[in-house]
């Protein structure tokens, strides 16, 4: 339950090089490293309910843990695929309709911060959150 709270978004880690790579527009790429990111996470057991909330839209998330979901990314990018716990790290493994390619993302606590780390076709960004 480590991951229960509310966090926002403190600081990006090489995130426009992996929006450039997932194949987002420069404009929305600029919008995107800005956009005030604040995530609320309410673990329950193997249930997890998100809400996303930035400068650009507020998205409820329900997942349970090994279950594939349906996801949109704030660009319109729709994923299909699933969260499983690997020790204290939340680990996300997703498929893109359009092209079939995979993007994984991690979440875990580090101090009293919360990592999301991103990685599509070898390109590696993180976004880390206080609370």
């Amino acid at each position: 339950m480590a991951f229960n709270g509310t966090w926002k978004i403190d600081r990006n880690e090489n995130y426009e090089k992996f929006m450039e790579a997932m194949g987002v527009n420069v404009m929305k790429r600029k919008l995107g490293a800005h956009d005030n990111l604040k995530i609320t996470i309410q673990q329950d057991g193997n249930k997890f309910t998100v809400k996303e909330s930035s400068n650009f839209r507020t998205i409820d998330i329900e997942f349970t843990l090994g279950t594939n979901f349906e996801y949109s990314l704030a660009d319109g990018t729709e994923l299909t695929g699933s969260w499983n716990m690997e020790g204290s790290k939340l680990v996300g493994t997703f498929t893109r309709k359009d092209n079939g390619k995979v993007l994984t993302a991690h979440r875990e606590i580090i101090g009293d911060e919360l990592v999301q780390t991103y990685v599509y076709e070898g390109v590696e960004a993180k976004r880390i959150f206080k609370r």
